[in-house]
């Protein structure tokens, strides 16, 4: 009866998040042809689409809970909301929107304030994302990040990024003789810090780490690590294709919501520092959006992505074989699982 009451709350507890987020999109949506109208017009997901993706959100509800229920990560973590930040953040992703909405109808996409030090970073990161002002170099950006993201999939952020933790830890049972607490993990692109958390409440002994080209999102994530118990994870500001650890360092390595991002040469480096780092035996696990490849029905949702938001890579991705990348790489036993809007690859690098 407990058990049926907390899936009961749980699945609540995301619906209600879900239809917040519908909400929010349908308002701003209507707000900004009365503020910033635009000569374009997006085109409405066909229904029996929406019906799709309707039943793929409530299968990725229903594997969160497995999971849980498995013991693969505690169940308070279904219900981690940052309640604070969002009544703190909430109205300053209002009073953003102006910016946004007029920074894509000009389709200024490098719109940076003079205060923000833009040298040294790859050309290809010097974009504002998703249109948002900052790009993912200021503190305002980092602030907002987590809760644009869980409005634009509705709520279902966190529960794709934890696809990840199941394979992660069946993986390092490679290395039952290694004590937990030398187990090293990396999370390439860690951002905000919200996949590392999860994987400290799945993980609670493991030595975690963590890279990210903006001082920014790195200090929003040193600023909610440290707030949770366990060992702070190390965090440092790193190019993903140069990463500053020796051979063979890491038990496993993941990376969530990154290679979408990123152009074809960088995303084939990145994968090669990836396999560098990781230990023989260990696993690289990735969690991006889904391709043609694995879901040809929802190209409509896939171009409307990056046709809405400025995903200036995106494009490319939706047919990028990522399964070759890896094993160019030297990974092998690549497999790919769709859950939801995203996929997780696991790659093993051989002994």
């Amino acid at each position: 009866m407990a058990d049926t009451l907390t899936k009961l709350t749980y699945q609540t507890f995301q619906q209600s998040k879900n239809y917040f987020g519908l909400a929010h999109k349908i308002l701003s949506t209507r707000v900004m042809s009365l503020v910033s109208p635009s000569d374009r017009k997006s085109k409405p997901l066909p229904l029996d689409l929406l019906q799709k993706i309707n039943q793929r959100y409530e299968r990725l509800l229903e594997v969160d809970w497995q999971d849980a229920e498995a013991g693969v990560y505690p169940h308070n973590i279904l219900f981690d909301n940052p309640w604070d930040e969002f009544f703190l953040y909430y109205p300053a992703v209002w009073f953003d929107l102006p910016q946004i909405w007029e920074r894509a109808k000009q389709k200024n996409y490098q719109d940076f304030d003079s205060n923000l030090d833009i040298a040294g970073y790859p050309s290809y990161y010097l974009q504002n994302f998703h249109h948002q002002t900052g790009g993912y170099l200021s503190d305002l950006s980092a602030n907002l990040y987590d809760l644009q993201v869980e409005i634009l999939f509705g709520g279902s952020a966190d529960a794709m990024r934890r696809r990840i933790l199941a394979s992660l830890k069946q993986g390092l049972s490679a290395f039952d003789d290694v004590p937990a607490s030398q187990i090293k993990i990396l999370d390439i692109a860690c951002g905000t810090g919200r996949t590392l958390k999860m994987i400290r409440a799945a993980l609670p002994k493991a030595a975690l780490f963590g890279t990210d080209l903006s001082p920014a999102y790195l200090r929003k994530a040193n600023q909610m690590l440290s707030q949770i118990p366990g060992e702070l994870p190390q965090l440092l500001q790193a190019n993903a294709e140069e990463l500053p650890y020796m051979d063979n360092y890491f038990h496993a390595t993941t990376s969530v919501f990154l290679f979408h991002e990123l152009p074809a040469v960088a995303r084939q480096r990145v994968i090669e520092e990836a396999f560098r780092v990781t230990k023989p035996g260990g696993r690289f696990i990735i969690c991006d959006s889904i391709q043609m490849s694995d879901s040809p029905e929802m190209e409509p949702a896939m171009t409307g992505f990056y046709e809405t938001f400025h995903e200036p890579y995106y494009r490319h991705y939706m047919t990028d074989d990522l399964v070759e990348r890896l094993e160019k790489a030297g990974f092998e036993n690549v497999t790919a699982e769709v859950q939801y809007m995203s996929k997780v690859l696991v790659a093993c690098k051989p002994v």
